[in-house]
């Protein structure tokens, strides 16, 4: 179906979300309350976040989180990285609650100061599932298989990047490149597909049990985490044997599942 705009013809395919995403539930399927969100990030200079990764997509977070006067500690095992060069950060020790600091190491020194800081966001800008890497490090687990295929048949084929040894990779733009700095639209303006719901709500209809994790559009293709949201899970996943854990922004999203290994 032609779409008119400003002279320009623009091809929507309007039937292919029909097909594809038939199966699902009608509350999905005809969700009118579709919106990308942009967090309500308050400029404040005593408020703290977090960045995990000093390359390129670090480095948007610390000009993002400059222009709002607030606070950061950026997280990188290379001190040398891009966000380190380009903004001159000063390596800290001890990083309090205001200021710019960067810190050297890996997601072990990231644990330790979501814990000694609870930082109100955490920019994941590392090409990682961070939350489960995070939680392998917190827990001694193993792969949880089987859930995996109990996951996959709740899920339209056609989002279903990659699939197996206890995860799933999810996109609305599984076959294509995103664009730069995507506003995450409804209708995805490179494959033109109208999503039925965000991504978060498809993958809670998938796996119910699963602890998902809602990356907050601060910026068109910037994401973060709650801090209060993460240290919730970390509590969580502590008193279970096995469990699933995701994180999804409106258009991707990443399951991981893990059993607890047995000591002794």
């Amino acid at each position: 179906m032609p779409k008119r705009n400003k002279g320009r013809t623009e091809y929507i395919n309007y039937g292919q979300p029909v097909l594809a995403f038939r199966d699902l539930p009608f509350s999905l399927l005809f969700d009118k309350t579709y919106t990308t969100r942009i967090a309500g990030l308050r400029d404040e200079g005593n408020a703290l976040d977090l960045i995990v990764g000093g390359g390129k997509y670090g480095s948007r977070a610390v000009e993002f989180l400059r222009s709002k006067s607030r606070g950061f500690v950026l997280v990188d095992v290379d001190p040398n990285c891009q966000a380190v060069k380009c903004f001159r950060l000063k390596v800290s020790q001890n990083p309090s609650q205001d200021g710019e600091h960067f810190v050297e190491g890996g997601l072990s020194k990231t644990l330790e100061l979501i814990d000694a800081l609870k930082p109100e966001y955490v920019f994941p800008t590392a090409p990682i599932h961070i939350v489960a890497e995070m939680a392998k490090l917190r827990f001694t687990l193993t792969p949880w298989m089987e859930v995996i295929n109990c996951i996959l048949p709740k899920l339209p084929q056609s989002v279903v990047l990659r699939a197996g040894q206890g995860g799933i990779v999810l996109s609305f733009n599984r076959d294509n490149h995103c664009r730069e700095n995507c506003a995450m639209p409804e209708i995805c303006p490179t494959s033109h597909v109208k999503k039925p719901c965000t991504m978060t709500r498809l993958m809670g209809y998938a796996y119910p049990e699963a602890f998902i994790l809602v990356s907050h559009s601060m910026a068109p293709g910037m994401g973060a985490l709650e801090g209060g949201e993460l240290t919730t899970f970390f509590d969580w996943a502590a008193g279970k044997a096995e469990f699933v854990v995701g994180t999804a922004c409106d258009c991707h999203g990443v399951f991981s599942a893990f059993r607890k290994a047995e000591l002794g």
